[in-house]
Formats: C-alpha cells, structure tokens, sequence
C-alpha cells in the first residue's frame, strides 16, 4: 500500500489528475473466476468453458494458477465462497472457506476452483480477505479517494433470499462516517462528505449535482452525526445501517424517518462519454 500511495503521489505532483476509490473493509467481493488466468477467460463463460474441456488447456491454466502466472492467488483460507447458482452447491459449500471446500471435495484449491466453476456455469461470488485495518486508514487518510460500495443492490424480494453479499452493499456509508470519522477521527466530518458527494461527482463530471446549491437537484442523505452506524457483517451482510433519517432524490422523499415513502423518483444520470 506504501509503494502505491508514493506512486500516485508522485504523479499527482508531476501533474497528472489521479485519484482513487475505496470501500472501508478489509475483504473484497468479486467472482471465483477471479482465480483464473485471463487468457482463458477471453470471449466469455461459454468460450471459457469450452477451453477447459480441453484437458491440454485445462493443464496450462492449472499449472498457471499454480505458479503465480500473472499473479499469486490469494491463500485458499483467506477465500469464503458465497453462493451458487444451484441449490445442491449452496447446501455444500456457501459460507465455508476455499480450504475447507476443497478438502470436502477431495482435491486441491485450484482443481476444485476449476470443478466448481464448470460445474455452476458461474463466475461464483466469493470474499477474498486480502486487506489489513491499517491500510484501510492509510486510503482514507488521503485527500483525493473518494469513497463507494461497489455492490450491487438487493431488496428483501424472495429471488435474493438465498443471494451471499459483501456487507459493504449495506453498510459502506455509515461505516466510514461512524467508525473511522466520527469514533476514529482519522478526517473530520466535513471533509467526509466532500469526499462522498463532491469529489465523486467531479471525477466522473456529472453536472449539477454533489453539493447544495441553487440550480443543483436536490440529491439530500440526511443523517444523525452521533448514531450512524453499520450493522453489516460478514456473517450477516443484509442488515440496515443505523442513524439514517432522511433521504430525498431528486427533491422527493424517498426515506422519511427511517421509513420507505414508496417514492421512485431516480433518473438516469450520465456523464461527459454519452452520446445520444
């Protein structure tokens, strides 16, 4: 993390316009497929598939994977696998640790991975538990990182039930703001919110919104200082945050009091690369 802040450091002092993106949480969300060489992913899940029928193919990529080839792939303990498309997987394996999987599997991390992905037609969600708390500290001590969830969206509909997430899709926002701004005092609580709605909004130059001003729509998250808080965890990601009172999109209440007014008034929102 060190050699990386110095780097965009010194390119921000050489002139370049560089900046960053964080979620305060020391694992990270992404497919099983993330495992794999590049290569074999190339064209899509179907044409990936395809390779790996190939036992010659299926040899390289394993020898890849085990090598380091481009990369070293995280230990398979520091893995949690969160769920399948099919049932009968989510039974066996969702919630337990690559390690654990592989052993019930009877083979290794990298033969199961390749077993599971192949046998799902998924990319697998998993955690991968590649962070430290101090480095989190370092990123959010930085002027120019801006912060979001990167995860997706769910609502308590029956299809997302049996759905693994990250807490972050829950619970990103009011962590930042009672953890590590409020409890921690790592930023004030101003330069926070600079940070969640100006400084995004101007990175990626979307007009007239991430401040109050006149002429801005009025894009309003109206929370209580001394009790936000997240509930997430990651054995129980899909719990509210606390401490949120108010939410208006678009000037429209969308949350009051904490409540859900039923109110849809979101809009499309583009930046500077859409062309009608």
């Amino acid at each position: 993390m060190d050699t990386m802040l110095i780097k965009i450091d010194s390119a921000r002092k050489a002139g370049l316009r560089i900046t960053a993106n964080s979620y305060p949480y020391v694992a990270s969300a992404t497919g099983l497929t993330a495992r794999l060489p590049n290569w074999v992913q190339e064209g899509g899940a179907a044409a990936m598939r395809k390779r790996l029928r190939n036992p010659p193919v299926r040899a390289k990529v394993l020898h890849e994977m085990r090598m380091g080839i481009p990369y070293k792939n995280s230990d398979a303990h520091d893995v949690m696998l969160l769920g399948f498309r099919l049932d009968s997987l989510n039974l066996l394996y969702r919630g337990k640790r690559l390690d654990e999987v592989a052993a019930i599997h009877g083979k290794d991390a990298d033969e199961t991975v390749l077993d599971l992905v192949m046998r799902d037609r998924s990319t697998i969600a998993a955690l991968y538990y590649q962070q430290s708390e101090d480095n989190i500290r370092k990123v959010i001590r930085q002027p120019y990182v801006s912060f979001g969830s990167d995860g997706a969206s769910m609502s308590d509909a029956e299809i997302f039930k049996d759905w693994g997430t990250h807490p972050r899709a829950y619970g990103t926002f009011a962590r930042l703001l009672g953890k590590y701004v409020r409890d921690e005092k790592l930023v004030t609580m101003e330069e926070a919110i600079r940070r969640l709605t100006l400084l995004p909004a101007t990175n990626v130059k979307i007009k007239k919104r991430g401040k109050l001003e006149v002429g801005y729509y009025a894009d309003l998250a109206i929370f209580n200082p001394a009790t936000i808080k997240d509930l997430a965890t990651f054995e129980e990601p899909k719990r509210y945050a606390e401490g949120m009172v108010h939410v208006f999109v678009n000037g429209v209440p969308v949350l009051m009091d904490g409540e859900h007014t039923g109110a849809t008034p979101g809009r499309i929102v583009r930046g500077s690369g859409y062309k009608r």
